[in-house]
């Protein structure tokens, strides 16, 4: 029975683990900001009350929803780019050569920068701002797809010639599986870049969505409504990174899998080294 419940205990007081920082930040922050008075830090009884107002839901449907859509629509982007350019370039030297000195040039743009060029090229609406987050998401998932592809075993990809085997079955069924973890993490980390750009463009030539509010409520010396879309901005890229992390663990079991039976190959307490085989006996040489 101690074996059935321990899964679910260990589960249970990770769950708490996490939950018990920022728990003790809020109390601590109510607690100070009802004492402190401060315009600036409105009381946490205030925010809460401002936040229900506000996001449940009277402004989902003008601000929260085009943000999403705009963040969503540059990562989709990004990752289709990121992927498909990242398999080309990885596979074959001679691009990547020919390539890196364009990549090298477009990755140290800063992707605030081409703000102006991009409202230019697509005006005020949804395009310049899909636009700036996949200038500035695609390029991690564009490099890890590169060094993934770059580090797939030869002497698979040479067995698979061998064999005939077609290009694209290659690609499908060797060169992108043993890519996944690392594109994986490039999309972790563009993830939170989108985020970061999709605000950045909103707070220029744009008249909805998360970035516009919060700038709005700042000029406008709405603290707490300021605060409630901060908050917002943090739940919303918290709640996508746990949605990414299970869609992640669903896709790379194969990998947890792998490396489990690697690391535990070895003898207790030794784990994550491959067992050495031990070398037979020699036999005992009697007189006769």
């Amino acid at each position: 029975m101690s074996t059935e419940r321990s899964p679910a205990l260990r589960r249970a007081g990770l769950v708490a683990l996490e939950l018990c920082v920022p728990v003790l930040l809020l109390v601590g922050y109510g607690l100070w900001s009802h004492r402190a008075l401060d315009f600036y830090f409105p009381p946490l009884g205030e925010i809460a009350e401002v936040f229900g107002r506000l996001w449940l839901f009277d402004r989902v449907p003008g601000d929260l929803l085009p943000s999403l859509v705009r963040m969503l629509a540059g990562y989709a982007l990004s990752v289709v780019l990121g992927v498909g350019a990242g398999l080309l370039l990885g596979l074959s030297r001679l691009l990547r050569t020919a390539a890196e000195p364009v990549v090298e040039f477009l990755r140290a743009l800063p992707a605030p920068a081409l703000i102006p060029f991009a409202l230019l090229l697509f005006g005020a609406g949804d395009g310049a701002k899909v636009f700036v987050i996949v200038l500035g998401a695609v390029w991690p998932i564009l490099l890890n797809t590169i060094d993934g592809v770059r580090g797939v075993d030869a002497q698979q990809l040479d067995m698979a010639r061998a064999y005939r085997v077609p290009f694209a079955a290659r690609v499908l069924h060797i060169v992108l599986p043993a890519a996944s973890p690392r594109i994986f993490a490039g999309m972790r980390t563009s993830l939170a870049i989108a985020i970061i750009l999709m605000v950045v463009s909103e707070m220029v030539a744009s008249s909805n969505g998360l970035g516009y509010f919060v700038l709005e409520s700042q000029r406008s010396f709405a603290i707490p409504e300021m605060w409630t879309g901060i908050i917002l901005l943090g739940v919303l890229g918290y709640a996508l990174n746990w949605v990414f992390l299970r869609v992640e663990r669903r896709a790379l079991f194969w990998h947890r899998g792998a490396r489990g039976r690697l690391g535990t190959a070895g003898p207790p307490g030794r784990r994550g080294r491959a067992a050495r085989p031990r070398s037979a006996p020699s036999p005992e040489v009697t007189d006769a």
